[in-house]
């Protein structure tokens, strides 16, 4: 007999008042013989749940007794159900899991937080892309890291043949459509891409963590490396102002840094890993850029166009 049924059972009673078997059994998808023993294990366990016979009858809480999960308070439900409210709309299990809680809180709390849950719908993908399936071995991983034990994975980087690794896992993050797993190895830390991790076992050895780990910092330190590193080469530019979002979301947020220059035009700061791939970015928007800076790039875009008039004459 799972516990977490139990106590759904007792939430729905706490919920309701007064539920049948049939309702019970309806409400928690079991069989009616299911819902039946599991009223009468709690019975037999000492909480003050009994059957009343008869028309309009059922079982029931007697004596006013509630049983109060959460000890949140009402801005905290509020909260609580706006950040995980969508996750329950693509997540099957999380979709259970706040149906419980829900039941689980106060009755006050429950017509917002109901609400709340609904208020949000997050949708990872795209345009014109197909949705964005988990990476297989991502289950393996989140046990790892919820389980605090090392993880043995065979690791394919673009530039290099496959490793394997022992991993002490920290956590796992998703960036947009990109899963990474956070950890170390050896006591160094490592950001390892999820897709590339050709394989993965859990092993029986504790993972090491440091004491108050912060994981959100961790993935700061990530990005920031990431961000110098494709900050590399930089190019100063004046552009029609129109397409700095656009610029944006080519080069990325943070890689593009606006000045305006009068209401139509900006000064702009572009940067990214090469100077290659920031003459080929820009060169699709030739007739609105002007390049001030560096001298190299406004050779590069120069050598790109008379090689794109040689190939289309």
């Amino acid at each position: 007999m799972r516990a977490d049924r139990l106590v759904a059972t007792l939430l729905t009673l706490q919920a309701r008042g007064r539920v049948t078997a049939a309702q019970l059994a309806e409400e928690l998808e079991v069989s009616v013989a299911t819902a039946r023993r599991d009223l009468e294990a709690l019975s037999a366990a000492g909480i003050p749940v009994y059957p009343q016979p008869g028309r309009g009858g059922g079982w029931q809480l007697l004596g006013g007794a509630r049983t109060d999960l959460s000890g949140l308070t009402a801005a905290e439900a509020r909260a609580l159900f706006l950040l995980v409210g969508p996750a329950a709309s693509v997540d099957p299990d999380a979709k259970a899991a706040l149906r419980k809680l829900v039941r689980a809180l106060p009755e006050t709390f429950r017509a917002d937080a109901a609400s709340a849950a609904e208020a949000i719908v997050i949708d990872p993908d795209d345009w014109g892309h197909p949705p964005t399936e988990r990476p297989p071995l991502l289950p393996v991983l989140e046990s790892a890291v919820v389980a605090r034990r090392r993880v043995r994975i065979r690791y394919a980087a673009w530039n290099r043949d496959p490793t394997e690794r022992l991993v002490d896992p920290w956590g796992l993050v998703r960036k947009r459509e990109r899963w990474y797993l956070l950890g170390a190895v050896d006591g160094a830390e490592r950001t390892y891409r999820v897709d590339r991790i050709l394989d993965a076992v859990v092993t029986d050895d504790p993972a090491e963590r440091p004491e108050r780990l912060d994981l959100a910092e961790v993935w700061e330190r990530v990005t920031a490396a990431v961000d110098a590193q494709r900050a590399t080469a930089a190019a100063l530019i004046v552009v029609d102002a129109g397409i700095v979002p656009l610029l944006s979301t080519q080069f990325g947020q943070r890689a593009v840094e606006e000045e305006p220059v009068d209401p139509a035009r900006s000064r702009v700061r572009v940067t990214a890993p090469t100077e290659q791939l920031l003459a080929r970015g820009l060169a699709g928007w030739a007739e609105y850029v002007e390049v001030l800076e560096p001298a190299s790039l406004r050779d590069e875009l120069r050598r790109l166009g008379e090689a794109l008039v040689r190939r289309n004459r």
